[in-house]
């Protein structure tokens, strides 16, 4: 048996999916949701640290939360998203790793003896699990738009006060509509981006 996804599976995964910056007023369930973390939560992280927190924002008193912190070009797009995926990062993850990382249980020394290489560790393998997100959301038949465009500090503030969570990302994630799409964009080639050594 191939181990290979079929060229349809890479498509929808990787080749044809688009930054989607309109979006259709289909829903997207509390299930679907749930499903989209049994998948992604398998991707793999550092010592299993799995450090990121994901707020899924729906209600519209959430979304009304949210939209102080948002730049100008991406309130609008954040409003009509049926959900906005909150990722942040928990930068004290190591509290959790005698549950995660059993087989070792000297494994919270490797990163609380500093603030800043625990930070570090958390925000690199977040983002590594924001990105197994995406890939979850399309394999589940949605549409992602990420976002860096808004502001850190009122995230926080409105979502993960009195908490050691930190956001890092945006993605607004439902069915886009394609009238809202940008000509597709170029990507570097293999030698501008690559080396095998």
């Amino acid at each position: 048996m191939s181990r290979i996804l079929s060229d349809e599976a890479l498509d929808i995964i990787f080749r044809t999916a688009r930054t989607q910056n309109a979006w259709t007023d289909e829903p997207v369930s509390d299930e679907t949701l749930h499903k989209l973390y049994e998948l992604m939560k398998w991707g793999p992280t550092s010592a299993n640290c799995s450090p990121a927190r994901i707020v899924f924002v729906k209600s519209k008193e959430a979304k009304e939360k949210l939209a102080p912190a948002l730049s100008a070009g991406n309130l609008a797009k954040t409003m009509a998203a049926p959900v906005t995926a909150i990722i942040g990062y928990d930068v004290e993850f190591y509290e959790r790793l005698d549950y995660l990382f059993p087989h070792d249980l000297t494994a919270k020394t490797w990163f609380n003896w500093s603030k800043e290489w625990a930070e570090q560790t958390a925000f690199r393998n977040g983002s590594l699990q924001g990105a197994y997100m995406m890939i979850a959301a399309r394999s589940l038949g949605l549409d992602c738009g990420p976002m860096s465009g808004f502001d850190m500090k009122k995230v926080d503030e409105a979502f993960f006060a009195g908490t050691t969570v930190k956001s890092n990302f945006l993605c607004n994630l439902g069915h886009g509509d394609p009238k809202g799409l940008f000509p597709r964009s170029p990507r570097l080639p293999f030698d501008d981006a690559c080396k095998i050594v």
